[in-house]
């Protein structure tokens, strides 16, 4: 079966067809790293490592460009807050990122470029924009001019006056329109700056990325990805500035993005404090639980986070390496044997249907263990491994055991006997034996939180537990 996305453009799914079948180009936004990734930015760095697993399974050359936003006003607020160069604060949580992702299993794209090492190829960009009469110069700024790009809210499917009404769009009176945006803008002493020929500035955030896929990918390419929170205004910015610059009649081919991640059905948010930081979780589950959660749901839809689901996958994942570990005398012989199951193929082919993809795998489990056959098995064992490296899971054994040793004292019945044994003592007012429940609930590890319609409880941080 040929490979069918859903392409925000067209908002339809298509067969992908790519440019040049020998040299398929895929484009990712990364990380703007001033602080730690939370799940919700790990969720299209673990969708967009499987589409490039899966392309790479079919098409003998894909390039693969994941971005690295390392000058943001953010990041200047970040440093300055804590006293702090620029540079070291990027490079802090560079490589933050690259740990936290590679614990769940996300692989280094072909190529990472960083928005400081391009300032050349930007300001050569807007450059031919200006000179085309798509932008132009105003206070130290640039703005590119939304009026001039006559498909301008064609991905957004939104017209200029929703634009402006719906998105945080600055009013500045050196703007022709409001809803032209920064192209350039001027640095002060305090400010990383460049040399340009609008004086002393610094990139705006969505010319980086254009500028970035132009100088390793071409002015078009086939798929160009990301969260659904960038639909508007970054993508759409994207595409204007792009196709006015090159003078082209597209920019990327399929547009793919992910949906949303809630935590216990509540939008993520600082305020709410519910923010689901990975580097903080991964001191309590293991990345590849994390990375089976963020698989679950298909990429196009919200995704709920929950400790219910982080032991449900825990539990999935044991069993999945239980029925390897059980079948130790024939792996050798199955190992880089096999190729995935057909319905996992058959399940990604259909625009990355990872829970579908992921019933296979616990299908081909059972399988496997109902199967008496030592050759049938072997086939069956060789699939369930294959499979498991397409979708970036199975791989690491001794590292999963590993990870659950250190926790192999935590027993989630034992703990959800306890939580219900507290709460029935709650309940008849015998408070003593209820304080009892929880202390020794925290001398094993267990932090509680009590809400009006439940108790939960998590492990608490490394640095947290019981000596």
């Amino acid at each position: 079966m040929p490979l069918t996305l859903y392409n925000t453009l067209t908002r339809k799914k298509q067969v992908f067809q790519p440019l040049d079948p020998k040299r398929v180009t895929l484009y990712a936004c990364g990380p703007t790293v001033y602080n730690y990734a939370h799940i919700g930015n790990a969720r299209p760095a673990v969708v967009f490592d499987l589409l490039f697993r899966f392309l790479k399974s079919r098409y003998p050359n894909v390039i693969y460009a994941r971005n690295i936003t390392d000058v943001d006003d953010k990041i200047n607020r970040a440093a300055a807050d804590q006293g702090i160069e620029i540079g070291v604060i990027t490079r802090q949580f560079t490589r933050a990122y690259h740990a936290d992702m590679a614990a769940l299993g996300v692989g280094r794209p072909t190529i990472e470029p960083r928005a400081t090492d391009h300032i050349a190829e930007i300001i050569t960009m807007i450059e031919r924009l200006v000179q085309s009469g798509h932008a132009y110069a105003a206070e130290g700024h640039v703005l590119f001019d939304v009026t001039s790009f006559e498909d301008y809210g064609r991905l957004s499917r939104r017209d200029r006056r929703e634009m402006i009404a719906g998105a945080r769009v600055e009013i500045a009176p050196y703007k022709k329109n409001p809803a032209d945006f920064v192209l350039w803008k001027p640095s002060d002493d305090a400010q990383p700056g460049w040399d340009s020929p609008w004086g002393r500035g610094r990139p705006g955030w969505h010319i980086e990325c254009s500028a970035m896929s132009a100088a390793h990918l071409g002015p078009v390419i086939d798929i160009h990805a990301g969260g659904q929170d960038l639909v508007f205004p970054h993508h759409e910015n994207e595409i204007a500035q792009s196709r006015c610059a090159h003078a082209s009649e597209s920019f990327a081919r399929y547009w793919l993005h992910n949906g949303f991640v809630t935590v216990e059905k509540r939008k993520m948010s600082k305020s709410l404090g519910n923010t689901m930081v990975v580097h903080d979780l991964l001191e309590q589950w293991p990345g590849e639980a994390l990375r089976y959660v963020l698989l679950s749901a298909h990429y196009r839809q919200p995704l709920d986070w929950s400790e219910t689901a982080l032991r449900q996958a825990v539990t999935t994942l044991d069993r999945l390496y239980r029925t390897l570990e059980d079948a130790a005398g024939q792996l050798d012989t199955a190992a880089g044997t096999g190729k995935p199951a057909e319905r996992v193929v058959q399940a990604l082919e259909d625009d990355l249907n990872t829970p579908a993809a992921l019933a296979e795998l616990n299908g081909l489990a059972r399988r496997i263990g109902q199967t008496p056959d030592d050759a049938q098995r072997a086939r069956l064992i060789a699939e369930l491994i294959a499979s498991g490296e397409l979708l970036g899971l199975l791989q690491e054994p001794e590292l999963w055991h590993e990870s659950r040793t250190e926790k192999s004292t935590i027993d989630p019945a034992k703990i959800d006997r306890l939580v219900e044994a507290r709460t029935v003592a709650r309940s008849e007012r015998d408070f003593a034996a209820a304080d009892r429940i929880r202390d020794q609930l925290d001398a094993m590890g267990i932090e509680l939180e009590d809400t009006p319609g439940e108790t939960r409880w998590q492990l608490k941080s490394k640095g947290e537990q019981p000596a």
